[in-house]
């Protein structure tokens, strides 16, 4: 079950990097949410207004932008960034 955003700002397109950042540090909680929400077939405008709290009715194009964005960091991690995690 989705439950509500969390109060931690989330930016409309996920900064960048080759390695964890600053963002992925504070967001680790909302990526694994979208994650689980995804698995779980959520929609993307669930995801986006439950998740971001980007109201896809109002703000369509922000909240695709902003999901996708989140999603994609999420993947990345859950498939290369997390070696990250662990690295001396």
């Amino acid at each position: 079950m989705l439950q509500p955003k969390s109060t931690t700002p989330i930016a409309d397109e996920v900064p960048w990097s080759d390695g964890l950042t600053a963002y992925d540090n504070s967001h680790f909680t909302t990526y694994m949410r979208l994650m689980d929400a995804s698995a779980d077939d959520a929609s993307e405008e669930e995801m986006a207004h439950l998740i971001l709290g980007i109201d896809p009715a109002r703000e369509p194009e922000r909240a695709r932008k902003a999901l996708r964005s989140h999603l994609d960091r999420a993947n990345w991690i859950l498939t290369t960034g997390y070696r990250n995690l662990f690295a001396s």
